[in-house]
């Protein structure tokens, strides 16, 4: 039998600020154990002791504040050890008491909860990014230690969320913004939706609490227009649920309102284009029932093409399971529905707090199943904090997993592979293993070879080709989607620019001797270490490092090394001038190319230093050179290696008559010549001709030229030459 239940948001019901002992303790009776029951009572006296005489800036005892903090808790069924943390959390900040004596009284366990959230509060940094960056960070890793910590924190912040109204609007509004970009996504990839939801609304009240207003009075005005139609629409369900003999409850919701608040925002539309405000729950007892509930709920009404989502079968990362489907109801209107058992229901509302919730063996065997995705997902916060320079950087990195669009796709064996939305080939090589991911050429998307940087979609299979000797590269992080694949690529990057920066600092520092008419080899060990001192450097390498990166200049160093000589020794630089460092094309990240003049081998090239850059080769002539000399220091002379190694890209612009066929004709030509089309651009001049710009691989000037000659041959080739700059 379908039962219609009436269900109003907790939002709506926002609980009295003053919560007494005795009312947390009745809660906890109905899971806990009377001795549970009895410490947690127990960690109130003490708490009430440590806090007496402190005031909330609502004018209340501070010890209301633990004490609503620990109901929060208690209405998600968490264990005694949280609630005791919960009533404890701010005696080790806010009081001289120890964490030994926390320790001593209730517990190893309560006190390193107590200890965790404390460590997460009172820090000082040079900027407002920084310090919630590292906030962040900090809470990251102290879910590691224990999922309980950041439980605790949300509560705590949920709290402080619902008595802010004491507080400067400036205040309300940083710690609106803060909670949505910390505390919101947090709740969200660990699947508690409720304190999600609360959070949202709460935050946005107090960022914008005039946008709140007009969206609340709208939704009112709107609710009673619709209630009618909504009430027709769950009789309907509930009829049809009858007829198929399908046990339901069913609860009717509005759309929260920074959800809609978003949605009015991203698409630019008002509050009267947004249809999905208001949604229909089914629970029912399994999950055959689930998709038979579907059936009759699209024999009733029809669906909206493309809405159905099915998270029973491929669950979200936070453990989410349900179906989804939006209907065309009764005038028009759009519902959305969400179908889903009992249990799924606990889980989509509490998230990993769910762990708790359960009390037989099989159940909480259940339900730590369903948390693998979150325990795996928290464990690799440890891999990523080892691997990114500073807190501003982890910040970046997790926030990609903490804003998912998620699709699905498959390996050659069956397996599912979770991927933001706009991930590539690479990002699922890094997912299935990071070693794959460094090491990976080219993927067969659907059995078809595809490059690295394809966008992969829903439903695809992926089989990644990868070779030993392959190595990550710069130019992946255009296109990576994941933190997993953007952390190891930047650290490999990281390590192999410190290794390519020695090597071109040290050729350029000992290739500087010779200007001055002097030899390394004749550099004591103890001037080395002088030089070292003054510059703050512990090794050589670290200067090889700088100077190959262009933060350090190797003339300027040998004037340290030597001391300012005379005008007789400039004049000897002038005359004894080393000769060119060689360039081969393969070095890698600290060597490159300017974009502005394309440089092949076969120009006449100069290097400039710059700054975390290191090396980068233009063509002489180019414009984006100071002809003024006003950085005459950092330019490097720089020539040509016999031997390069690699293809180098130029530009050739080929204007062409209008002629079916052209295009196709003329990039057999540039393929014939043994070159690849990197980029083709095309701009319509008139009706008779079109100009076209190819991007080409060449190995030097003279195969350019021989590239050009051929395709001026072709009778509907008008021009054709190098673009220069």
């Amino acid at each position: 039998m379908a039962t219609a239940v009436t269900s109003n948001s907790p939002l709506n019901a926002v609980s009295p600020s003053r919560f007494l002992i005795s009312e947390l303790c009745e809660l906890l009776d109905s899971y806990l154990e009377p001795a549970q029951v009895k410490q947690v009572y127990n960690a109130y006296l003490f708490s009430a002791e440590a806090h007496e005489g402190q005031k909330r800036l609502t004018g209340e005892p501070y010890i209301y504040h633990p004490l609503a903090v620990a109901k929060i808790m208690a209405e998600m069924r968490l264990d005694y050890q949280s609630i005791s943390a919960a009533i404890l959390h701010d005696v080790i900040e806010d009081t001289p008491t120890a964490k030994e004596q926390i320790k001593e009284l209730f517990g190893e366990d309560v006190a390193d909860l107590v200890d965790g959230v404390s460590k997460l509060t009172h820090l000082t940094f040079l900027s407002r990014a920084e310090a919630q960056a590292e906030n962040f960070r900090k809470m990251m890793l102290a879910m590691v230690r224990d999922i309980r910590i950041i439980i605790i924190k949300l509560a705590d912040r949920l709290h402080n969320l619902r008595t802010i109204g004491v507080m400067r609007s400036e205040k309300k509004s940083r710690i609106g913004e803060e909670t949505l970009d910390i505390y919101v996504p947090i709740a969200q990839r660990l699947g508690m939706h409720t304190i999600r939801v609360e959070l949202e609304q709460l935050a946005f009240q107090a960022m914008y609490p005039m946008r709140y207003g007009a969206l609340e009075n709208a939704v009112g005005k709107n609710q009673k227009s619709r209630k009618k139609i909504m009430r027709e629409v769950e009789a309907s369900i509930c009829a049809q649920l009858e007829n198929a003999k399908i046990e339901s409850r069913i609860f009717g919701r509005e759309k929260n309102l920074y959800s809609i608040y978003k949605k009015m925002r991203a698409k630019s539309i008002s509050f009267s284009e947004v249809n999905d405000v208001y949604a229909i729950r089914l629970l029912v007892k399994d999950i055959d029932t689930c998709y038979r509930t579907m059936g009759v709920v699209h024999n009733l009404y029809k669906p909206v093409p493309g809405k159905f989502k099915d998270y029973i079968a491929i669950p979200k990362k936070n453990g989410y399971q349900s179906l989804h489907t939006i209907l065309f109801g009764p005038k028009g209107v759009v519902i959305e529905i969400q179908i889903r058992t009992e249990e799924m229901d606990v889980v989509a509302e509490a998230g990993v707090a769910a762990h708790w919730i359960y009390k037989t063996e099989d159940e909480k065997a259940g339900s730590q199943a369903r948390s693998a995705s979150t325990r795996k997902w928290v464990a690799e916060i440890m891999e990523i904090q080892k691997n990114t320079g500073n807190s501003l950087e982890f910040l970046e990195s997790v926030k990609v997993d903490l804003f998912p669009d998620e699709i699905y796709v498959f390996t050659p064996a069956g397996d599912i592979i979770v991927l933001p939305r706009g991930s590539s080939a690479v990002d699922f090589a890094y997912a299935v293993h990071s070693d794959l991911g460094n090491t990976c050429v080219a993927a067969k998307v659907d059995r078809r070879i595809s490059p690295l940087s394809i966008r992969l979609e829903n439903g695809q299979t992926i089989e990644v080709i990868s070779t030993p000797t392959a190595r990550p590269k710069t130019s992946w992080l255009n296109f990576v989607a994941t933190n997993k694949a953007r952390v190891n690529i930047r650290h490999y990057l990281k390590d192999l620019q410190r290794e390519e920066a020695i090597k071109l600092g040290e050729r350029l520092f000992k290739k500087s001797f010779s200007a001055y008419g002097r030899s390394f080899d004749e550099v004591r060990k103890k001037d080395i270490a002088q030089l070292l001192e003054s510059t703050n450097l512990g090794s050589i390498e670290d200067l090889y490092a700088e100077i190959g990166l262009g933060e350090r200049v190797a003339e300027l160093m040998i004037q340290s090394l030597f001391g300012m000589e005379d005008v007789k020794l400039k004049q000897k630089k002038k005359s004894t001038m080393a000769k060119p460092l060689a360039i081969r094309g393969t070095e890698g990240v600290v060597v490159s190319f300017g974009k502005c003049c394309s440089p092949i081998p076969g120009d006449q090239i100069i290097g400039v230093m710059t700054s975390g850059k290191g090396l980068v080769i233009h063509r002489e002539r180019c414009r984006n050179i100071d002809r003024k000399n006003a950085f005459k220091d950092k330019w490097v002379t720089v020539s040509w290696a016999e031997e390069h190694e690699q293809d180098f890209v130029a530009k050739v612009r080929v204007e062409t008559i209008n002629q079916r066929g052209v295009l196709a004709t003329l990039a057999a030509r540039i393929a014939a010549a043994g070159s690849n089309i990197d980029d083709i651009v095309f701009e319509d001049k008139d009706d008779k001709s079109t100009t076209i710009t190819f991007a080409i691989g060449v190995c030097d000037r003279k195969q350019l030229a021989s590239i050009i000659r051929t395709l001026r041959a072709n009778p509907n080739v008008l021009k054709a030459s190098r673009i220069r700059g």
